[in-house]
This record gives structure tokens, sequence and C-alpha cells, in this order.
């Protein structure tokens, strides 16, 4: 898809900006969702809150990644997503797959996503349909890529601390761009 059809959101943070590009024909419930927690302002005090490098990944993890990972609530806040979860759109039905600088949705099971939204760093084919980071290999649903700003996103993964959940989280401010 033309870069020109994908709807385009502002992520800012204090390193910079990054412009995503919302792919809403190939993944239109899970860019529905992240559209809907934009414009609804449900994203207005969002922060990143996770940064997982292969440094600060648990040893014995086996399938490593390298994300960015935001949204809100965070998984520290105590309250509940303002919006309810999605049904799964995997990369197997999509097409798109998990590349340097795809936007996705975090879950833990399938149709438990919503509220939390990553980017990733580098090529991450295990979160792809099939992939082997979670067991059910339902992977997770790549909604987006990031169209400007890559330079923004190194400068944010070199911010990572010892542990990906972060003791000191980003805030960012979220926009779509008319």
């Amino acid at each position: 898809m033309a870069q020109s059809e994908l709807t385009r959101v502002r992520l800012d943070t204090e390193d910079g900006t990054i412009i995503l590009g919302i792919d809403e024909a190939r993944a239109p419930l899970t860019a529905a969702n992240f559209l809907a927690y934009v414009d609804g302002g449900h994203l207005d005090d969002a922060t990143i809150y996770r940064i997982v490098t292969r440094e600060n990944q648990a040893a014995e993890t086996v399938h490593p990644i390298e994300v960015i990972q935001f949204g809100s609530p965070a998984p520290h806040e105590n309250r509940a997503p303002p919006l309810p979860p999605v049904p799964h759109e995997p990369t197997s039905q999509s097409g798109l797959r998990h590349l340097d600088g795809t936007l996705s949705l975090a879950r833990n099971a399938p149709g438990s996503g919503g509220h939390g939204f990553f980017i990733c760093s580098g090529a991450q084919p295990e979160l792809d349909a099939g992939g082997r980071r979670n067991p059910d290999g339902a992977g997770f649903a790549a909604f987006g890529k990031v169209l400007s700003g890559h330079e923004v996103l190194r400068k944010l993964v070199d911010r990572a601390e010892p542990t990906e959940y972060m003791r000191s989280p980003i805030r960012v401010r979220i926009g779509r761009l008319f």
C-alpha cells in the first residue's frame, strides 16, 4: 500500500516526532481500535512504559524481541482500559509483517489486545503469525508502520533501562494528522 493511502498519526516524544502510517485497509479492526484511542483522547496520558532490547530481557527468554511499547493505561496503572479488546487480526490475514518500524497491537491471548501498542526495532519475525514468541503461535496484529522518525525510534531504544519495564516512563503525545 502506498504511504499516501495510510492514515497518518503523529507520536511526539521528548526525543522528537515519529509519523506513523495506519493501514486501515489491511488491518481494519486493529487500525480502527488504535484510531478510536487516538481520536477519543484515550492516549492523552500515554507513556512509553516498556523498551525491550536484547540486553534487558530475562536470560531464559527463548525468543527475544526488540520493541518500544506505549499506551494508556500502562500495566502499572490501576485502572481499566476505556475501550473493550478487539478481535485478533493475525499477520496471516493482513499480509503485514513485523519489520523494522512496524506498529502492532500488544496482547496476552488472541483477542485480548486493545490499549497497548508497540513499534518494532529491527525485524521481529517471531511476532508474526506462526512465530514462537507466544506459545499459541497466533502472533501479533501488525497494523501500521513508521513513515518518518526512524532516528527518533533509535534514540528511544538508547534510553532502555536495565529492565524492560521502565522505572521512568517517557510521556508521549499522540494525534491524528489531517
